[in-house]
């Protein structure tokens, strides 16, 4: 008698958060299918979905919260077979999780994400786990290489460290991704090899702090070393740098970004704010005097660089006076990308024993205001463009109307803004000279002035 054929399993997956949540969610996608999972687009008929949660702050938390719950119906009404909870919520309050919740199959905190497979087999088999957080015994850099990536085929993130030894008084991430871990150079290079070989051409390097690479595993900061063989890797055309903290960034790393040949000049550098005193209550290492002559240093001798921040309003304590000195200081210096947000009140974190807390319509009035600033530097800055030659990447094609949808190498994905290239024939992944022949708001228009590659 021929024996009946079963269907393999599928799951379907939901990455919320940041750059290197995604990271970990291609990760564990290219581990389940390489266990014989088939991943789905639709949640309804799938034997599970696998939500990768995000727990940064009470907004993220209320995201990742909705999502589940919208699974769970899906659940409850026999759509979905199973729901598994995993990433930064599920390492924060993975207790409570499944104790609220119930229904959650099982949840797999950030660094259990290796046993994703085995979490998900054992649900195949019919058990019973809302009860067991999956997490290792120790903390280690993970390995990124065989990911099944969601991003477009031309770009990809790369970790190069996990957790932060920072102890910012607002930040609980150290709570979820733990101490710093770096990732042996050796080990970065051949993932960045990886990458180039499966056709990578933009490169964004992230980790929770940059610039501290390599301290805690050879005693001394690295990234400048790091950088300079990255830099080597045949295939990619343009390394961009996110997330890099102010205190680091010394002589030889500036100089190492100058005259590297593929590093593009954009700089991601998380200020947090400019009033000295809110900085040390914050517990940032930094002043106002260290951060602009990092700044000043930095766009000496780099030429061409976009700059691009994160500021946080309405910490405890911030008076009217601090804050109109932040507003006036993102006025004056002209930053190209800007990100605000309000501060959150985070439990477990120190800054919630400061005095001074803010109502929430005073920081979101405050959020406003320095947006306010911002949009005019922005606008005018996109302005200065018009008539200017640049070399974007080509992201999409708008079917419809043809327009290229592409970015410069002042634009980050999905966090700043686009180039509209009209009268141009190109394949997302490819390079464009355009240009410029108009500004709207943050985004600029351009034409083709020549072939792609």
């Amino acid at each position: 008698m021929e024996e009946k054929k079963t269907d393999p399993p599928t799951f379907s997956f939901v990455s919320l958060g940041c750059a290197k949540n995604l990271v970990d969610s291609e990760r564990m996608l290219g581990l389940l299918a390489t266990e014989g999972y088939v991943p789905v687009s639709d949640p309804r008929g799938a034997d599970m979905v696998i939500v990768n949660t995000c727990g940064f702050i009470e907004s993220s938390r209320q995201e990742s919260r909705a999502v589940i719950d919208e699974m769970l119906e899906m659940k409850a009404k026999g759509d979905v077979k199973g729901v598994i909870v995993t990433g930064c919520l599920a390492e924060r309050q993975g207790q409570q999780i499944i104790t609220e919740i119930p229904q959650v199959d099982a949840a797999v905190g950030v660094f259990g994400r290796e046993e994703i497979a085995a979490v998900a087999e054992r649900f195949m088999n019919g058990a019973v786990e809302q009860r067991t957080i999956f997490r290792p015994a120790a903390v280690k850099a993970l390995d990124d290489t065989a990911r099944l990536r969601v991003t477009p085929r031309h770009f990809a993130y790369m970790k190069i460290s996990e957790g932060c030894d920072r102890t910012c008084t607002f930040c609980a991430i150290p709570g979820m991704r733990g101490k710093h871990v770096t990732k042996p150079i050796e080990q970065v290079v051949a993932e960045a090899k990886e990458l180039a070989s499966d056709d990578v051409r933009e490169l964004i390097i992230v980790s929770q702090d940059t610039t501290y690479y390599g301290k805690d595993f050879y005693g001394e900061v690295r990234l400048a070393e790091l950088l300079r063989q990255v830099d080597q890797v045949e295939g990619l055309e343009w390394i961009r740098i996110l997330y890099a903290y102010p205190e680091h960034i010394d002589d030889e790393l500036i100089e190492t970004l100058a005259s590297a040949k593929r590093i593009i000049p954009y700089l991601d550098m998380p200020l947090q704010h400019i009033n000295s005193r809110v900085l040390k209550r914050m517990q940032r290492r930094h002043s106002r005097e260290q951060t602009i002559d990092i700044l000043g240093r930095l766009r000496e001798k780099w030429p061409n660089l976009t700059l691009r921040t994160t500021f946080i309003v309405g910490f405890p304590g911030e008076t009217e006076e601090e804050f109109q000195e932040l507003v006036d200081f993102v006025s004056d210096f002209g930053f190209d990308r800007v990100g605000v947000f309000t501060y959150s009140y985070e439990e477990g974190t120190p800054a919630t024993k400061l005095d001074g807390h803010l109502p929430e319509e005073v920081k979101e009035e405050r959020r406003q205001r320095l947006m306010v600033a911002q949009q005019q530097v922005a606008f005018e800055k996109a302005r200065t463009k018009i008539g200017r030659e640049m070399t974007v990447i080509i992201d999409d094609v708008d079917r419809r109307s043809g327009r290229l949808i592409a970015r410069s190498e002042g634009d980050a994905p999905e966090i700043d803004t686009v180039v509209n290239v009209v009268g141009g024939k190109a394949k997302p992944g490819q390079f464009l000279k355009v240009r410029v022949t108009n500004a709207d708001g943050y985004d600029v228009t351009a034409e083709a002035v020549g072939e792609p590659w």
